[in-house]
């Protein structure tokens, strides 16, 4: 099999320097592109100076060249940027793995769209085991029904911008569609005062921030004499840079479509 390209976008964020990583790791990926914001102060110096390593790929503020010289993107950086390089790919015939989240219904649906020309994968969380764990969220509610209460608890680091995670509220999607409720009527986030009792049909929503927490969820079904609860804890960020780059490899010769996780572990 061919080596893979992969160009990656924020390339010296956090997560960018993880995706890096990752790919240089693995034998079978050639990193293709480092994109940053045009201005930014590592523009032009080599994409894994950060990580004490040469890779021979120079920044850069050019979607056009970075994806010329890639067979994927991926992207995790913020919602407007992702859209900007979405509409860049479809018109050069690029996959995409998109693992940012907060995007509004309008904007899913200009994604839906974009995958009518070019195969993507998108999903709020790209880590295996977050991934297993929604698919037991949505066994466990389906089995334990209506006698269970729902709340959903996430944490993660100081600088994470939006909340509730987009994982959190993919947990709340998936139990509420299990349980038959539909979740923007349904969710509470977080509660404060003279709430009254608890609707039953409620999914409440709790985001803790601090530290450098990278990302814990747990649901919790709350029932008369017992609790389940569904817990995964990510220690690194390479968690979901591995799924991305499972995600990368799902993506070759792949008709277009919008894919996500699920479809890429085969878990569906």
């Amino acid at each position: 099999m061919s080596t893979i390209r992969v160009a990656i976008a924020g390339s010296t964020g956090r997560m960018g320097s993880t995706l890096i990583e990752a790919v240089l790791a693995d034998a079978s990926l050639a990193l293709g592109a480092a994109l940053e914001q045009p201005g930014h102060q590592m523009l032009g110096r080599d994409a894994a100076e950060a990580l004490g390593k040469t890779s021979g790929v120079r920044v850069t503020d050019d979607v056009g060249a970075a994806l010329a010289a890639a067979d994927v993107l991926i992207d995790f950086t913020r919602p407007q940027g992702t859209l900007a390089h979405l509409e860049r790919c479809a018109a050069l015939g690029k996959a995409m793995v998109i693992g940012t989240t907060g995007f509004s219904g309008a904007e899913q649906a200009q994604i839906s769209r974009a995958a009518e020309r070019v195969p993507l994968v998108i999903a709020p969380n790209m880590a295996v085991g977050v991934n297993v764990v929604f698919k037991l969220a949505e066994t466990a509610a389906r089995a334990l029904g209506e006698g269970y209460d729902v709340e959903i608890v996430e944490a993660h680091h100081r600088h994470k911008v939006d909340a509730p995670s987009g994982t959190a509220l993919r947990l709340g999607e998936i139990v509420a569609a299990a349980l038959g409720r539909d979740l923007a009527s349904s969710a509470v986030h977080g509660r404060h005062g003279d709430t009254g009792e608890r609707d039953p049909r409620a999914i409440g929503f709790h985001a803790l921030r601090g530290g450098d927490i990278v990302g814990e969820h747990t649901v919790m079904f709350a029932g008369s004499g017992e609790r389940v609860e569904i817990t995964v804890r990510s220690a690194s960020r390479m968690t979901y840079a591995l799924g991305a780059l499972r995600a990368v490899k799902y993506l070759q010769g792949r008709a277009p479509g919008r894919y996500d996780m699920f479809d890429v572990l085969g878990i569906k």
